[in-house]
């Protein structure tokens, strides 16, 4: 079964979410970010998706303080993405609590370090493709670079990339369905590396259909926020998912 991974956006500490990437299309939402990770990892997810949106517009993290108390909080894997431009910050996140390192804009413009992060890290490191009208979006999703997704993701292939996280822009928050068509090609086409989905999320239709694409993992953000997926719903999938008939 396809794993949901619940998202939590990050600006000055809170929990947020932006749409289409725009900053000034921001919700903030109540809860502090610390409890609402608990409440994911109570319903048994194994991994947990961070954003430091802050840290994506500034090129540095600004949230590492959110995450440590994230890290306190709950013992599932932490995905952290968002101003990983250097070795010493991306050390900084892992010191901080994360287990795995979102690495975006820093690969589409210096792919040379994501190789040698590759090599050091391994696993630990996860490739953030965020896809625009087809170009590849950097620097908080303010910007593009001249690079489809298949030229990014196969720049790495060979240096052990294990995992890819890859939001269409266009569907982000937009709560309309994801881009599923684009996931079955990159899984198509790169089987050794897991592709997780990331935009549009709506509600529980939407990740069965993904199951039944044979897709991997799912982000979900604004729909648990907005409650159009239940805590419950996120604890019965985990719970279906880990259960040995479904292995």
């Amino acid at each position: 079964m396809i794993q949901i991974v619940p998202a939590i956006d990050l600006i000055d500490g809170r929990c947020v979410r932006l749409t289409q990437g725009d900053y000034y299309q921001k919700k903030v939402y109540d809860g502090s970010p610390a409890d609402v990770a608990r409440s994911y990892a109570d319903c048994g997810v194994r991994r947990i998706h961070l954003v430091d949106l802050d840290g994506a517009k500034a090129g540095a993290p600004k949230n590492l303080a959110t995450l440590e108390a994230i890290a306190k909080a709950v013992s599932c894997e932490i995905e952290w993405g968002g101003g990983l431009s250097d070795e010493a910050s991306v050390q900084a996140a892992f010191d901080a609590g994360a287990t795995h390192a979102i690495i975006g804009s820093v690969a589409a413009r210096r792919p040379d370090l994501l190789e040698t992060w590759l090599k050091k890290f391994g696993a630990k490191m996860i490739l953030g493709a965020d896809v625009r009208n087809g170009r590849i979006a950097v620097s908080g999703w303010q910007d593009s670079v001249a690079l489809s997704i298949e030229d990014l993701v196969s720049r790495f292939q060979g240096f052990g990339l294990q995992e890819c996280i890859v939001t269409e822009i266009s569907r982000d928050g937009m709560l309309q369905g994801p881009a599923s068509a684009l996931y079955v090609h990159l899984q198509r086409d790169f089987p050794e590396i897991s592709f997780t989905v990331s935009g549009g999320i709506s509600g529980m239709a939407d990740i069965r259909a993904l199951d039944a694409l044979h897709l991997r993992k799912v982000i979900v953000g604004k729909a648990i926020f907005e409650n159009r997926i239940s805590l419950e719903d996120i604890k019965s999938w985990s719970q279906s998912a880990s259960s040995p008939a479904s292995m």
